[in-house]
């Protein structure tokens, strides 16, 4: 069957209001207050973790990786505590998935959050059923851009790696796509902060309304 994986954070949902809320909560922790803006920093925030915390770090004085190694599990505690407090599903995500569906593809996720907070994720947003698999950072033990989760998430959902594509919003999912041979149709309205037209992927859009064409137009 076909299938269309996509990944989660910046695709799917804007999530960088709770992980940059979970980052900041590591550095007031430590007696530094907020280093992170939720705005400004918001494509940092979803780049992971350790990259939130670096950036963090990188503006005081007399931190290393070793402070990022230290409150990188503080992190993952206090954003597993307060996962949907901001977080919102991107406009149209849901009736496009719905609408893939009805037509026959199998969809899935292919994310580098850690899966468990993803199925927490998911599960608190009411959407994780209409998904027929979820592959996150730690299932296996690679992550993108390996292509072997998104192959994994693909077989999971029951589709042909072979008439597969890959929706993201990174240089990540481009590359993942890249090594695993098959289309990758990136959004343009995540947070990130870079024009992902640069990326050269097969398709961008700007919307989920334009999805399902753009899809059908791959000819998987």
């Amino acid at each position: 069957m076909r299938a269309v994986i996509f990944d989660l954070d910046g695709t799917l949902a804007d999530t960088s209001g709770d992980l940059i809320a979970a980052a900041n909560t590591c550095f007031c922790g430590i007696g530094l207050g907020d280093l992170l803006d939720p705005v400004a920093d918001a494509g940092t925030a979803l780049r992971g973790g350790r990259a939130m915390l670096t950036l963090g770090f990188s503006r005081v004085d007399g931190f290393d990786d070793a402070h990022v190694d230290e409150q990188y599990p503080v992190l993952l505690r206090a954003y597993g505590e307060a996962i949907d407090t901001y977080t919102t599903l991107y406009e149209g995500a849901m009736s496009c998935i719905s609408r893939l569906k009805t037509a026959g593809y199998v969809v899935g996720i292919c994310t580098n959050k850690p899966e468990g907070l993803a199925e927490t994720l998911m599960r608190n947003l009411g959407v994780r059923d209409e998904f027929a698999s979820l592959v996150g950072a730690d299932t296996l033990p690679v992550r993108k851009p390996n292509p072997d989760p998104f192959f994994e998430a693909v077989r999971r959902a029951g589709g042909d790696p072979k008439r597969a594509v890959l929706i993201g919003d990174t240089a990540t999912d481009r590359e993942t796509s890249r090594a695993a041979g098959v289309p990758s149709v990136l959004v343009t309205f995540g947070p990130g902060d870079h024009d992902v037209r640069d990326l050269e992927p097969e398709a961008t859009i700007d919307h989920f309304d334009h999805l399902f064409d753009v899809i059908e137009g791959l000819n998987l």
